[in-house]
């Protein structure tokens, strides 16, 4: 097991969460200009882009190993790999539900939505593009989301998740899903399709 912590960069994927939570709280509301394909344009924060780093970082882990020996491995790898994506997505919500709480701006509600909601893409997609081709994907989103999820009001359109408001209820519905879509895929294919001998 000690393997697999060192394998998996666990203590260094902590500590990119509890940063990205600390310098997402610091930079409160500061929005990045970008420019908008669709629709009006609409608030795209910091907040939404730095929360890419926890999946990121665990899309490395996951990577490190050598997946076809991994895959005959004895250990359930791969259900290891799926909780530890559940328990960051999981630490993430508390540590904003914590900081909110401690009257942190809400701010801190997005901050943990956002690193949940792209650690359960990170798991959704490991499995069908390996580890390079998914962390590539999933920074895309946030891209795709500030260019093209704004609708003609300048709200944010009902798939872009990461621009929706502190206060939705919708995003984290999303949310939920695409963690445990990303933990029940993880646990039923092994292998990714790019490590598939």
């Amino acid at each position: 097991m000690i393997w697999w912590f060192k394998a998996r960069a666990v203590a260094s994927l902590s500590a990119t969460v509890v940063v990205t939570n600390a310098l997402g709280l610091l930079m409160g509301k500061t929005e990045l200009p970008l420019p908008v394909l669709t629709g009006q344009s609409g608030h795209f924060l910091v907040g939404h882009l730095i929360t890419l780093l926890p999946a990121v970082m665990l899309l490395h882990g996951m990577g490190r190993g050598d997946l076809r020996t991994e895959y005959v491995a004895c250990r359930p790898v791969r259900a290891w790999d799926a909780v530890l994506g559940a328990a960051v997505a999981a630490t993430a919500a508390v540590m904003a539900a914590i900081c909110y709480a401690l009257g942190a701006d809400n701010i801190a509600l997005v901050l943990g939505r956002n690193i949940a909601g792209y650690i359960g893409l990170a798991l959704l997609l490991f499995p069908m593009l390996g580890h390079r081709i998914a962390a590539v994907t999933v920074a895309f989103v946030p891209l795709l989301c500030a260019a093209a999820g704004w609708s003609s009001d300048g709200r944010p359109a009902p798939w872009a998740w990461i621009l929706y408001p502190a206060d939705s209820l919708v995003a984290p519905l999303i949310t939920a899903v695409l963690v445990l879509t990303g933990v029940l895929l993880c646990l039923t294919r092994q292998v990714p399709l790019r490590a598939a001998p």
